[in-house]
């Protein structure tokens, strides 16, 4: 152990590729009094064992960026460091032995086109010729990405650790943190332990980079890091005589993959149900341990390998390991600063992709710890979308059994987790049930997502084509467009925000103007300076002193950070109050007539008009009636006080008999709203897309004065937009969009679906996405476009608009 300083400007907890990584790109930057620390020896955790797969396509656009940019920097460590990374690049393949799969495979080929990745469409016989050993019979397509490959993981990260050192990072091994010290909501340091020794290093900063030690670590100062460990399983051949160089093959419907290295074969396997591990904590000793064999558990797997490479059955086993692997609720990692505790950063949970993510990664958060905010639009990895209560052990025990399998399970749209289920549930809950509510999942909320027809068995069964649900979300459409539907939002986030300071805060925070009258809303958006969206949500205000601010479900740590990041010393206090209130949303055309047969209240439009709220009777209870709308149709959404929800529920439900009201999902809210073009928050807006180019400059109010992004908004409107988010439908009917589907300008690809949904009003799939644009050309030129979106490898045909196509002018909100 070298002598450790006194203070630092960050100390790096966690000696693997992705601590590695982190301490590395931050001396890049230019930071100074880096310490990283690890508990035994660097890679002795987890990446020792990886398999070091180096796949630079991921799910989403950013994803691949930060993919890609640990490929280019492994090939270029050697050189810098003088140490071999082992990267190789042998192409990979993914092969389909269904139809679904077939599909999905396509879709990911048409997504690396999108993102500027060579690749291959396979048939069965191309297959074979790439890869000569395995069965093709069943063999229905493959897709070939060339500069795919693999690598060392421990090379890459003793070489990044090397590159550090010789940047001034101080590297210190044997060394344990066994706390890291906070003042005033801040971190101000970490306790460390050594051998015969111990102390304290005060620091600005701390980066979490601990792995499946991460959790506990990070529990010590109430910081939510929901990982839990799980084995993994893979076996080494004997050498196989005349075996040569092959791609890495990906058998996903065998939950299977193989790595030739060095003439024999790595056979590796995420199977569905999975092994957690270490729920009592990890043995102190642990380093560079491996697991107890379990054969039986790996026997499925193994099966179904020899018969597809037959020559498996004649070659010795090497190795048997079994290694523990971090895995997250969602299957994504964790990056960026901990809610709550300034300067406690995390990198950490990478479920099985650590190698190819963390040089990316470890870029991603040095920038956002230099620059203050992440490089580019990170909010699928950000560690804000954690909700406190996945810290709990039995529910990530329980998640993550069902996570390492859905990595290679068919990635079907709206496919929902069957496990960890229930936690939080709406007043209604059990009501809805009783009436054929299918549930889906968000940030823990049980929500419906449609609802069964009589006979009909209320579940999901997955498909690329039109799903079981389908028909019940066109009849639940229909009625928010020509009756009346009722929709359970008690998930929505909800924040109040009170204070004497509170008008001025929240004018400063958000575009719109927010010091309206009492029983104002207001539909805005929070900024950041680059004028990207942070937040996207409407404000009430129900007194002078007192706001409610109502925003997705999945966002509610998020924007509980930004808010209390920027109070400062104003006289404000900021309370989540999401459990308070139940929501319902009385949403279609013959909502008038249903509320006034459970309220003496006038709601028309003079004694109710559109953006405002006010408390009504209804029944013998009392709700907060707010008049918007996420359809756009003429609605209310009712807000009640949670112990009269089921009081207020049923009087809806005796009194729609006489009007048709239908109980309706999430799903048929959504193909309502893109039918609308109305955004969605984390999909067709991010914090890296300007608030202008997401045409939503109507909600943006500069001449109110000072607020964040002010001047970035001022400088876009004079420069002009660059690209703008634009609404498509497609012009057959059968086609679906889904996200990330590439869009064809004149024939070439120019961006990706943001977002989409079938339109049923419009009779076709409707999604949005950017294009590109010049700042001097007209919306004429932009649309006189031909437009086409790539639907898995098929050329569809598109209307574009800047309006939205349903309704463009609103009316059918004024009813």
């Amino acid at each position: 152990m070298t002598d450790l300083p006194k203070s630092a400007r960050v100390v790096i907890i966690g000696g693997g590729i992705s601590g590695c990584s982190t301490a590395y790109h931050l001396a890049k930057l230019g930071w100074t009094d880096i310490v990283l620390l690890e508990r035994k020896q660097l890679t002795s955790g987890t990446t020792w064992h990886a398999a070091g797969l180096i796949g630079q396509l991921r799910a989403s656009q950013n994803m691949t960026r930060l993919a890609k940019y640990s490929a280019d920097l492994y090939r270029s460590l050697e050189a810098e460091t003088g140490l071999a990374t082992g990267l190789r690049s042998c192409g990979s393949i993914t092969v389909a032995l269904t139809e679904e799969r077939r599909v999905e495979i396509l879709r990911q080929a048409a997504l690396a086109r999108a993102f500027g990745i060579e690749v291959n469409e396979l048939g069965p016989r191309e297959v074979a010729a790439l890869y000569p050993h395995i069965e093709t019979a069943d063999v229905v397509a493959g897709v070939h990405l060339p500069g795919d490959g693999q690598a060392d993981p421990g090379n890459i990260a003793l070489a990044l650790a090397k590159g550090a050192r010789q940047l001034g990072v101080q590297i210190c091994e044997q060394v344990k943190v066994t706390r890291v010290l906070t003042d005033r909501g801040r971190v101000s340091g970490v306790e460390w332990q050594a051998e015969g020794a111990q102390g304290v290093i005060a620091a600005e900063h701390v980066v979490n980079c601990g792995g499946m030690w991460g959790r506990d670590l990070a529990a010590q100062n109430g910081v939510t890091l929901p990982l839990h460990a799980c084995e993994h399983f893979y076996i080494v051949t004997e050498a196989i005589p005349g075996l040569g160089q092959l791609p890495v093959l990906r058998m996903v419907d065998e939950c299977a993959y193989y790595k030739e290295d060095a003439g024999k074969i790595l056979l590796g396997a995420f199977e569905p149900k999975a092994k957690p591990w270490g729920m009592g904590g990890i043995p102190e000793s642990f380093c560079f341990d491996q697991l107890p064999e379990d054969f039986d558990h790996f026997e499925p797997i193994l099966e179904k390998a020899v018969a597809r490479m037959p020559m498996l059955a004649e070659a010795g086993i090497h190795t048997f390991f079994n290694g523990p692997e971090s895995f997250t609720p969602d299957d994504r990692y964790y990056l960026g600063e901990a809610p709550g505790l300034g300067g406690y950063w995390v990198a950490a949970g990478y479920n099985s992709i650590g190698i190819i993510s963390s040089g990316g990664a470890g870029m991603a958060l040095a920038r956002w710890m230099t620059e203050g905010a992440p490089p580019f639009d990170l909010w699928e990895v950000d560690i804000r979308r954690a909700q406190p209560f996945q810290r709990n052990r039995a529910y990530l025990r329980e998640r993550v059994s069902e996570t390492l399998g859905l990595l290679y399970a068919d990635h079907f749209p709206y496919r929902q987790m069957a496990t960890a289920r229930g936690l939080r549930r709406s007043a209604l809950h059990d009501a809805l049930k009783a009436r054929g509510a299918v549930f889906g999942e968000v940030a823990g909320w049980e929500r419906a997502n449609w609802f069964a027809s009589p006979g009909q068995a209320p579940e999901y069964r997955y498909s690329w084509g039109r799903q079981n649900w389908f028909e019940n979300q066109r009849a639940e459409h229909q009625a928010l467009r020509e009756g009346v539907g009722l929709i359970d939002m008690s998930s929505f986030g909800k924040i109040r925000v009170e204070g004497r300071d509170a008008a001025a805060v929240l004018n400063r925070l958000c575009a719109n103007q927010i010091d309206v009258a009492p029983g104002r809303i207001v539909y805005t958006q929070m900024l950041n300076p680059r004028g990207g969206i942070e937040s996207d949500l409407t404000v009430t205000r129900l007194s002078e002193t007192a706001f409610l601010l109502v925003v997705p479900g999945a966002t509610v740590q998020r924007d509980l950070a930004w808010l209390r990041r920027h109070i400062g010393e104003a006289f404000v206090t900021v309370t989540d109050v999401s459990a308070g209130e139940a929501v319902l949303e009385v949403m279609g055309p013959k909502a008038r007539d249903l509320l006034a047969r459970v309220s003496p209240e006038d709601f028309s439009d003079a004694a109710h008009p559109f953006g405002t709220a006010r408390e009504i009777e209804i029944g013998m209870g009392l709700a907060r009636a707010h008049r918007v709308s996420y359809v756009g149709e003429l609605g209310w959404e009712l807000y009640i006080s949670t112990e009269q929800a089921a009081h207020v529920f049923e009087t809806l439900i005796a009194a729609g008999e006489a009007v048709g009201l239908k109980l309706c999902g999430l799903h048929a809210m959504d193909s309502c709203r893109i039918e609308k073009a109305y955004r969605h928050f984390g999909h067709d807006i991010t914090d890296e897309d300007h608030v202008l180019e997401a045409g939503l400059g109507f909600a943006v109010k500069p001449a109110k004065g000072d607020f964040i992004g002010r001047e970035a908004v001022l400088r876009k409107a004079e420069a002009g937009l660059t690209r703008r988010l634009v609404q498509f439908c497609l012009t057959e009917p059968e086609p679906l969009l889904f996200h990330n589907e590439p869009i064809l300008r004149d024939g070439a690809i120019v961006g990706q679906i943001t977002s989409g949904n079938y339109g049923h009003a419009l009779g076709g799939a409707v999604g949005l996405g950017y294009v590109p644009c010049r700042p001097d050309e007209s919306a004429e030129e932009l649309l006189a476009a031909r437009y086409e979106i790539d639907v898995a490898g098929r050329i569809v045909a598109a209307r574009a608009s800047l309006a939205p196509l349903y309704d463009p002018s609103g009316a059918r909100l004024r009813g």
